[in-house]
């Protein structure tokens, strides 16, 4: 009786580090695309003085939409581990108390998403 209750207490310490963990990545990839937009941000400002030629910077652009487009796909790759982790928790775990985490299907296959976007993240699923 005693080694059921110390795998079930084992087993929901895990789960608690595991939703620590995987809230942090997804973080992570938050603040990657915010610090990707920032970056867009000051380098179209930049290129906006009469002194640059209008082109400048434009393959570096082109360069950072394509990062960004993979940050995208990688905050969507990890809502789909999330999904995965909360579906095992509540089998392994039980329910999450208070409020069970619940992504919706929509969140982690759009099918409105542009085509790069859509096949970097089926490329990583």
């Amino acid at each position: 009786m005693q080694t059921t209750s110390l795998a079930a207490n084992t087993i929901t310490a895990e789960a608690h580090r595991l939703r620590k963990l995987i809230r942090e990545a997804e973080a992570v990839a938050d603040e990657t695309m915010i610090a990707f937009a920032r970056l867009k941000q000051a380098m179209i400002t930049a290129r906006q003085n009469p002194a640059v030629e209008v082109h400048t910077g434009q393959r570096a652009l082109m360069r950072l939409s394509q990062a960004e487009a993979q940050a995208l796909a990688m905050s969507t790759s990890l809502l789909r581990v999330h999904d995965e982790l909360s579906k095992l928790a509540e089998i392994h775990a039980g329910p999450d108390a208070p409020v069970p985490t619940v992504i919706p299907k929509a969140a982690i296959e759009d099918p409105a998403a542009p085509a790069a976007i859509r096949d970097a993240s089926e490329a990583m699923a």
